[in-house]
């Protein structure tokens, strides 16, 4: 089964650290070898190490596609070779620079904070290859941490609303399910990592919880 759980550093929340695609995943430096084996073996990707902007967080900092990566001030030089590796960088210059937490991106479209800007959607739905408009999940503008969004289908913060979900499979023409994650907590972007083939979860993950992301993300054996 293309699932699994675990820790990074004993803390459950793996989306926070991590930002994976259809072929390849960024981890700070620090990742533990099991947990990179598992995103390996579970996801099909191979793993780039590095920080962004010096700090562990790069699932947070980071927004990706197939098509390229968003970030939200200048990179230092060995960060941004680490991550021209895997696909053309682009800098959004805005008061909500934690691009990771404010795009929910698929290879279809995006999702984007609302107070983002004219011109900083313009410039994400450029960088990405894909449309993009602002939204909301749960009322959250941090549309990046209340899901998690696949090119089979977008898992979101329970309490999404008809209106919300309803925008967000317009958007990234996918279908959407609601679930928590990490035994109850409803930010499921900071508590996992998926893609096409499969979904790594925090440990605290429940076994009613895991079927429901398996639904979510089309993710079965």
């Amino acid at each position: 089964m293309p699932v699994g759980r675990g820790l990074f550093g004993g803390s459950p929340y793996l989306g926070v650290y991590l930002r994976v695609g259809e072929s390849v995943g960024l981890a700070p430096p620090t990742l533990p070898h099991p947990l990179e084996r598992d995103l390996e073996r579970l996801l099909g990707i191979r793993v780039v190490r590095t920080n962004v902007f010096d700090c562990e967080v790069v699932g947070a900092m980071v927004a990706a596609n197939s098509n390229g990566i968003v970030v939200g001030d200048e990179l230092d030089r060995d960060e941004r070779t680490s991550l021209e590796v895997v696909a053309p960088v682009t800098v959004v210059r805005h008061r909500q620079n934690a691009m990771g937490n404010n795009i929910l991106a698929n290879d279809h479209g995006a999702i984007v904070h609302p107070e983002f800007s004219s011109e900083a959607v313009g410039q994400i739905s450029r960088a990405l290859g894909v449309p993009a408009e602002r939204g909301t999940v749960a009322g959250l503008g941090t549309v990046g941490m209340a899901g998690v969004a696949t090119n089979r289908g977008v898992v979101l913060h329970p309490k999404a609303t008809e209106h919300e979900v309803a925008a967000v499979q317009r958007r990234l023409s996918v279908p959407a399910h609601r679930s928590t994650a990490n035994f109850g907590v409803p930010i499921v972007g900071a508590c996992l990592v998926a893609n096409s083939r499969g979904f790594l979860v925090g440990r605290p993950t429940t076994p009613v919880e895991i079927v429901h992301l398996q639904d979510g993300f089309g993710v079965f054996e």
